[in-house]
């Protein structure tokens, strides 16, 4: 739905990227409002992902996160210390191997070890921390070296995932698995659905916190040790920005995201969405470079490049809030998003008239 208003600018608080020129760049000034949630938008081929990704994310992560990258060619960026911090989230895996999974990405794991260790049980044994651990040895199963799963390496085809016959999955020896928590062992804790662990560890506010916001995020179906390689682009995405939701927010950090919504369902957009909206109500920025128009209509402000592709491109169309690019004669965007903004007021104005 169309927020009933869009977030205000603070004309104090913007990024200016001045003398964009890489590729087909045409020498451009761009402004980005801080504090906002914004799309960047346009035909495939108008520059989109050079301006975002090459040059304002790049130079960012270098003045910022300490990275060493080339950024596109441009003059300077102006407003760069209004922040401390940037974030890219994308739909890559949270890992590559069995042992990556939601529990240990977020680190809700690393608490959720220290309260195994905390158990009458596991003190008479004089288990510690790293016992609960399935990375190092001691309270794994060494058969499988805690994986769970024994990979079989098949020539010139996809390697294949066999259930490990010693723990039967379970990640842990024998010894381990007798050491409970409200009648629970660590695998089974591992195998409960988000929204199912969420209630066991209630009374836990520091775990609880963890999984109400995968839960808040549309996650409470997926396990809390699923294997990341079973995870898909918009499960690991939304994975990531829960994560980022449990940092303590200092309303100074900027989330690129380079076309989010890509193989989502429309009720999968609508969490994004919720989520990205949560990180700007902290103060923080989003820059979303999207052809979805379900996004871009929601948008505080929109910055459109065009007007066509390649060298026809490389310019700012029209950039506004996306009642404003409705109206640029000049912008693609803007046509299709008159049409949509008045398919969806115009249920409004009928149910006003029948009142």
């Amino acid at each position: 739905a169309i927020p009933k208003q869009r977030r205000p600018l603070d004309q104090k608080r913007k990024l200016v990227v001045k003398g964009a020129k890489e590729n087909n760049l045409k020498d451009i000034e761009v402004e980005v409002p801080l504090g906002v949630f914004v799309s960047v938008t346009g035909v495939s081929g108008s520059g989109k992902s050079t301006l975002i990704n090459d040059i304002l994310y790049t130079t960012l992560a270098n003045k910022l996160n300490g990275a060493r990258l080339v950024p596109g060619r441009h003059r300077t960026i102006t407003g760069i210390e209004l922040l401390d911090k940037v974030v890219h989230v994308d739909q890559s895996p949270i890992g590559r191997t069995p042992r990556s999974n939601p529990a240990t990405y977020t680190g809700v794991f690393d608490k959720i070890r220290a309260l195994f260790a905390e158990t009458t049980e596991a003190k008479i044994r004089g288990y510690q921390q790293g016992r609960f651990s399935f990375n190092v040895k001691g309270g794994r199963c060494e058969n499988c070296s805690g994986d769970g799963t024994i990979t079989i390496e098949m020539n010139f085809l996809p390697d294949v995932y066999v259930p490990c016959e010693i723990c039967h999955g379970a990640r842990y020896n024998r010894e381990t698995l007798e050491v409970h928590y409200k009648g629970k062992t660590i695998a089974e804790v591992l195998n409960m659905p988000i929204e199912e662990a969420s209630g066991f560890f209630e009374s836990v506010p520091a775990i609880a916190r963890y999984l109400k916001t995968l839960n808040d995020v549309g996650l409470g179906y997926v396990r809390l040790g699923q294997s990341a390689p079973t995870l898909s682009g918009g499960e690991a995405q939304r994975v990531k920005l829960a994560t980022e939701l449990q940092r303590r927010s200092t309303g100074r950090t900027i989330y690129v995201l380079d076309e989010p919504t890509t193989g989502l369902h429309f009720e999968d957009v609508n969490k994004l969405l919720t989520v990205l909206n949560r990180l700007v109500d902290t103060g923080n920025t989003v820059v979303v470079i999207e052809h979805n128009l379900d996004v871009i209509k929601c948008s505080d402000w929109v910055i459109d490049m065009g007007p066509e592709g390649g060298f026809r491109g490389g310019e700012v169309v029209a950039e506004g809030t996306p009642e404003d690019v409705a109206k640029a004669k000049a912008s693609y965007t803007g046509h299709y998003l008159a049409e949509i903004l008045a398919s969806n007021r115009a249920p409004a104005k009928k149910k006003a008239a029948v009142k």
